[in-house]
């Protein structure tokens, strides 16, 4: 059963953030797309998914640690961790004075010469504990390295900043003036 569910929360996630089209969904330039237009392409994807339903769909995203998606009325986004051609519009915010962004060893040379940049994403994502920001640096390798970004800092001269859900951030490329490196 975990491991089902598991599967279908990958699903989720690549028709979500990452490949909407393989699912025929539509996304909207903020990233909704009808709940039910999400059931059926799943029930398309996978014979035992066919009786699928909201409450179900309700039941894996409260069970699940991460706050990935948001549901209003009857939509679905998900928050943050998209790599889907073009941007989706977000809401600038304030952010908190201190975030945290965990990485690795190995790309420290180029986050001090370039900063932070999205990647493959369409954002720069950062946490608001050092917990969060050390988990997401144990999928990386390399010697983990938690920086520490100086976010209001940031904010205050003109870097856009965006609320992913209570624990993530997201940003605009960070230049490597607002990034505190640990020291050994």
């Amino acid at each position: 059963m975990k491991r089902e569910m598991v599967r279908l929360s990958k699903a989720i996630a690549r028709a979500l953030r990452h490949s909407p089209w393989l699912f025929e969904l539509e996304i909207d330039q903020e990233g909704w797309t009808p709940i039910d237009d999400l059931l059926e392409a799943l029930s398309r994807a996978r014979d035992e998914w066919r009786s699928l339903t909201r409450d179900d769909l309700m039941e894996l995203i409260a069970q699940s640690d991460k706050k990935r998606y948001q549901i209003e009325g009857d939509k679905i986004r998900a928050y943050y961790g998209h790599s889907l051609p073009g941007r989706l519009l977000k809401t600038p915010a304030q952010p908190p004075d201190v975030l945290y962004h965990g990485t690795t060893d190995q790309v420290l040379d180029a986050i001090r010469k370039i900063g932070l940049l999205p990647m493959r994403r369409q954002y720069v994502h950062l946490s608001t504990e050092q917990e969060t920001a050390n988990l997401v640096a144990q999928r990386k390798k390399g010697k983990i390295v938690i920086l520490e970004i100086r976010a209001g800092e940031a904010y205050q001269d003109g870097i856009g900043f965006y609320l992913g859900n209570e624990m993530v951030w997201l940003s605009d490329p960070i230049p490597p003036e607002y990034i505190v490196v640990p020291t050994a």
